[in-house]
């Protein structure tokens, strides 16, 4: 069931963000935040995320997902607010 106060988005992150650990960095980010939802890498080069939680963790998590973990160069990040679906128990990767 949805958290009635959390909030979600879903982002597409571009850039150098596939082979420079960004899916693991993202969860361990997310974990920090105690933040639910996933992380996969994209056929075009990309990284999805998919968020759920307090809007104020939430962004925090958008503004980390803008700068990446070190080795990783983001050149943007299309986000979109949707309305979460509770059906994330962990924040995980995707294969």
């Amino acid at each position: 069931m949805p958290d009635p106060e959390g909030q979600a988005f879903r982002a597409y992150v571009h850039g150098r963000v596939q082979g420079v650990g960004f899916r693991w960095s993202a969860i361990r980010q997310a974990k920090a935040l105690r933040l639910r939802g996933m992380v996969a890498n994209r056929a075009d080069g990309s990284v999805e995320v998919i968020a759920e939680g307090p809007r104020k963790e939430l962004a925090l998590f958008v503004a980390w997902l803008e700068k990446g973990p070190p080795g990783s160069h983001v050149s943007r990040v299309d986000l979109e607010w949707i309305t979460p679906t509770g059906s994330y128990d962990e924040f995980t990767v995707e294969f």
